[in-house]
């Protein structure tokens, strides 16, 4: 579920935990005004950055067209591979009109057994707070669906997506399990699997003996650690301990120009010779190509023309020395 950009708030009730959102739960006529939390803890995972080997500057990402080199941002588009040879282009307004509107509403459309609900639908989870003036109708839902062994399903939209999610009560909250959609599950029977051989009942009670020897009550996280993480800890602490890192420079951000103020006045009354001339967009939309298509290979051939007398001027002065 992707974030708001909105500024988070600190949980209430003394938590550190900031919002991602801002919502209600909203069943027949009782609306609960709620926050929504992230379950990560980011501050624990390690992240890497991919940086040039024995400099250490860490390396900028750039988008390369096979024929026109590389892209800028303000002329990237969106696209639909159709087959190898036709590809759709859309425009971002097509999509904006296609996207849900968000009303920020969690709206419970029916309630189920938890059991009812596998596992393999779960895709993201978030906790849900109490906002303002939420408290009490939020402990209730929470009580009563304690009391009724049930979970929530609701349909939920945010930043021009619909997502189908379920509210349960969790320690003395309520979580909310982001929900995958059927058809983003591959079926089980894509797996192929062929009939097995029936276990006989010796085999089973050997295997069940083996399972009672590991069965516990309750399950504690806690015993559970990622080892993977931990060397890696230790390795980075122990290179810092021994000096083993390289000293990068502080880039300087470029100077900005300062405007010139004289030329702004003048062109703000109408002095067309001071005003900047408008830069021309090189991306074409895909249902003009043919039109400009003549026009493209020129454009390009004249960008490459300096490049290619560079390189002549450097054959020459090599010959030279």
């Amino acid at each position: 579920m992707a974030k708001r950009a909105s500024k988070s708030t600190p949980a209430r009730g003394g938590g550190t935990a900031r919002s991602i959102d801002s919502a209600s739960i909203v069943f027949g006529l009782v609306s609960i005004p709620i926050k929504v939390y992230s379950t990560s803890e980011p501050g624990h995972e390690i992240h890497f950055h991919l940086i040039h080997a024995g400099c250490g500057e860490r390396l900028k990402q750039q988008y390369i067209c096979p024929k026109h080199g590389v892209v800028e941002r303000s002329d990237m588009a969106k696209g639909y591979q159709v087959d190898r040879s036709k590809m759709i282009e859309l425009d971002p307004k097509e999509l904006d009109a296609l996207d849900a509107v968000a009303n920020d509403e969690i709206a419970l459309q029916e309630f189920v057994p938890v059991t009812e609900i596998d596992p393999i639908y779960v895709d993201r989870t978030y906790y849900l707070g109490p906002d303002k003036g939420g408290d009490r109708p939020y402990r209730l839902l929470r009580d009563a669906l304690e009391r009724a062994k049930l979970v929530g399903v609701a349909s939920y939209a945010a930043r021009g997506k619909s997502y189908l999610v379920m509210v349960r009560p969790f320690e003395n909250g309520l979580a909310m399990h982001q929900l995958r959609y059927p058809d983003e599950i591959k079926p089980w029977k894509a797996v192929g699997l062929h009939e097995l051989a029936k276990p006989s009942a010796q085999e089973l009670e050997l295997a069940s003996k083996l399972i009672d020897q590991l069965t516990h009550d309750s399950f504690d996280p806690s015993a559970y650690k990622d080892e993977v993480k931990g060397r890696v800890k230790h390795l980075l602490a122990e290179r810092v301990k021994t000096g083993e890192t390289i000293e990068v420079a502080e880039t300087e951000a470029a100077p900005k120009a300062v405007p010139d103020l004289m030329a702004a006045l003048r062109a703000s009354l109408g002095g067309k010779s001071e005003a900047p001339a408008a830069k021309a967009k090189p991306h074409a939309r895909a249902t003009k190509h043919a039109a400009k298509s003549a026009h493209a290979q020129p454009r390009h051939a004249a960008k490459r023309a300096p490049r290619q007398s560079a390189r002549a001027r450097h054959g020459a002065h090599r010959a030279a020395s």
